[in-house]
């Protein structure tokens, strides 16, 4: 345990920020399973809903710093593919 004022408040401070990067990772992931299980059930109307608001939560956690700005782009690629794939057949 932290013995000096400042190595508490470092301790305070270091909860706080997991809890928000936890926060931010988890609403990213939610929306990606989200996006990914209507993607699985061929519910295009679902997904087109979902796919904006994984880019986001993918967007913002890489803003905060939670993820890498490259893994951040590289999972909205994947997500963004995935869904060009499903879509695709139903446009030609």
């Amino acid at each position: 345990m932290a013995n000096h004022k400042s190595a508490e408040k470092r301790n305070r401070q270091r909860l706080k920020r997991r809890e928000r990067n936890v926060f931010h990772l988890s609403t990213m992931r939610t929306y990606m399973k989200r996006l990914r299980k209507a993607l699985e059930g061929n519910d295009l109307e679902g997904a087109k809903e979902a796919l904006p608001l994984a880019l986001q939560a993918i967007g913002k956690a890489a803003s905060k710093g939670v993820i890498h700005r490259n893994t951040a782009s590289r999972y909205a690629s994947r997500v963004r593919l995935a869904f060009n794939k499903k879509n695709a057949p139903a446009a030609a």
